[in-house]
């Protein structure tokens, strides 16, 4: 296990529980305690996943509505966008900074957790790896790893992309174990071409270059709005940081980054072909769907589908953000998804109205509670 001590200091009162932890000023950030650890996967614990923990300095109470843990999507790993440096915060500093106790991972074959050994030979050697349900038990190992070092019986599911159905599978198997759910970016039922594209047949992971990276983060952005999406320099900060985290895809030239295809081969067999990887009505807890109105990677139709069959979550919310991709928490718009997630995450949940989406179009910026 690895402590550091990050280096932002500021004036938020560490003395107080956990639960009556102020949020920062806005631009400031708490000093942070950051820890890591390599947690040992259920069906093979010769692979350990990558496990990254921030809270407050001097936080002493851990509640199940205080922690949260994320998970990351299709292509790349969890730390290099969740907890990207940007402008001098991350959203996982956001999140803590709010006196949360938050966990990133990495499911087996990204980022900094195993590497299986079909890794190791030639994609074609090898069938898919890491599929939804693998990833779910991924998941489920990092959770009870979570609760039992906190004493906690529950706590909070964020996603991303895939990483939505991932949680969201999670959820069906454990609705005992999660208090909110937060998808953000939902996976659904496809009717548009995926945009994670792989010729010929399967085989065990796929490559990404830099400029197909970036190609595909634009896609659907109008050019008179490409110039100011992304801030300068945080494009290359995220691929300086993502590409580096595999060393045998950045000894290429030009370098690439490895991604497994266990997601690329449940696209095929389910969300392209009609059918679900989870039953939302299975879903008995609050549950939050978000995204940006210029998502091409899982565009608003998904969400607007989603929504409606979410029909035993007691509290649901649905909240389109203006002008941002599938990636806008490293957008210039990323506040505006910290901040309606957050609301969602710190609210008292017992006067919240819950209304159906089920003939609804939701315009751009509009937030449905």
């Amino acid at each position: 296990m690895l402590t550091r001590l990050c280096a932002t200091a500021l004036a938020v009162s560490l003395a107080l529980p956990a639960a009556a932890q102020p949020a920062p000023p806005p631009g400031a950030m708490a000093t942070l305690v950051t820890e890591e650890f390599q947690i040992p996967a259920r069906d093979d614990p010769s692979l350990k996943l990558f496990v990254r923990n921030k809270h407050p300095a001097g936080m002493a109470r851990f509640t199940p509505g205080r922690t949260v843990v994320y998970v990351h999507g299709a292509t790349y790993p969890a730390e290099t966008a969740f907890d990207l440096s940007l402008g001098g915060m991350s959203w996982m500093d956001f999140i803590a900074s709010r006196g949360f106790d938050v966990y990133l991972l990495d499911v087996r074959g990204y980022g900094r957790s195993s590497r299986p050994a079909a890794m190791d030979r030639p994609a074609a050697d090898s069938p898919p790896f890491a599929t939804t349900d693998q990833a779910a038990g991924d998941v489920a190992a990092v959770v009870d790893f979570v609760l039992g070092r906190r004493s906690l019986a529950k706590l909070d599911l964020l996603g991303w992309s895939w990483g939505t159905s991932i949680m969201a599978t999670y959820a069906v198997q454990h609705p005992e174990t999660v208090e909110r759910l937060v998808l953000y970016a939902p996976v659904w039922l496809r009717t548009t071409p995926s945009l994670v594209q792989t010729v010929g047949p399967l085989g065990a992971y796929r490559t990404v270059g830099r400029e197909a990276a970036l190609a595909r983060w634009m896609t659907g952005v109008a050019e008179d709005k490409r110039a100011t999406l992304i801030p300068p320099g945080w494009f290359d900060a995220w691929a300086d940081a993502t590409f580096a985290t595999d060393a045998v895809g950045a000894a290429q030239n030009p370098p690439v980054l490895r991604a497994p295809n266990g997601v690329v081969q449940d696209g095929q067999q389910f969300w392209s072909a009609g059918k679900a990887t989870f039953d939302p009505a299975a879903l008995t807890m609050p549950v939050m769907l978000t995204l940006a109105e210029w998502d091409h990677d899982t565009p608003p139709y998904m969400t607007q589908t989603l929504f409606p069959l979410l029909t035993r979550s007691p509290h649901k919310r649905l909240v389109m953000l203006a002008e941002g991709t599938h990636s806008i928490l490293m957008e210039r718009n990323r506040l505006e998804l910290f901040q309606v997630v957050q609301d969602f995450l710190e609210e008292d949940l017992g006067s919240v109205r819950v209304v159906s989406a089920e003939s609804w179009t939701p315009p751009a910026g509009s937030i449905a509670k």
